[in-house]
């Protein structure tokens, strides 16, 4: 385990998960093992509470959301499964750089009877493009990313909350891991415990060293401009970023 020393300050060693040509196979055995992992988190459901409340102060139409980086759709799924159990009319999509990802958040949605749209893009490009059905992705009422600002550096994580803002009419909606001991200790063990996959054992414990802490993405989020987002920690040693134009 690093010193507490180590974790005072960011320290960004490169993940398997963020290198081209991962095998498919240990790509989706990977994906399944973050999925596990964010069951427990109950990240979703942190991500949902802000959206529903954003929901019933405009009842007349659906919210429209987006997820940035979103893997193997299992954030966007869970929220629009949530959405339907709570009659709340929310129009699902998620989008992501990896094609992999793309068709495997597809044969999620499907599994699970999610209606959610999912597209191949760069979270990180400015405007992004339409989808294959031509449907153009702009007028966004939510922005949300989950367990993807780690990966980034400084500048990129600057320019990504940037882009959030500029994407959303209303809300924008960070969820991400916190750097501590703790956090590191729970990414170790909870790899191990509820994933068989050698990717998530080895880009878990990174994934925290690599994370910022809360004044940390505070200061980030100032930067890009959401000025009053609010920060608030959650279980398990996660941070909620909520900022709401106006």
């Amino acid at each position: 385990m690093p010193s507490l020393n180590a974790l005072s300050r960011r320290e960004r060693i490169p993940e398997v998960m963020d290198q081209p040509g991962i095998d498919p196979v240990d790509h989706a055995r990977a994906l399944a093992g973050l999925r596990r992992i964010n069951a427990l988190s109950r990240c979703s459901a942190s991500l949902f509470a802000p959206i529903a409340a954003l929901a019933a102060r405009q009842p007349d139409q659906p919210l429209r959301v987006l997820d940035l980086a979103c893997g193997g759709g299992d954030t966007v799924i869970d929220l629009a499964l949530l959405a339907r159990r709570s009659k709340l009319p929310l129009i699902l999509e998620g989008c992501d750089i990896s094609a992999s990802a793309v068709a495997i958040a597809r044969a999620n949605a499907e599994r699970r009877g999610a209606a959610a749209r999912f597209f191949q893009a760069d979270a990180l490009a400015d405007p992004l493009p339409s989808g294959p059905d031509g449907a153009a992705p702009a007028g966004y009422d939510v922005v949300i990313t989950s367990l993807f600002l780690h990966h980034l550096g400084d500048h990129d994580a600057e320019v990504l909350l940037a882009l959030m803002a500029r994407r959303a009419r209303h809300l924008v909606l960070v969820n991400d891991l916190i750097r501590s001991p703790l956090g590191y200790g729970l990414a170790w063990a909870g790899t191990r415990l509820l994933s068989r996959s050698w990717i998530v054992h080895t880009d878990g414990p990174l994934s925290v060293q690599g994370a910022f802490q809360p004044a940390e993405v505070a200061a980030v989020a100032d930067r890009a401009g959401l000025s009053g987002a609010r920060i608030q920690r959650c279980w398990p040693e996660r941070y909620l970023l909520s900022w709401s134009r106006g």
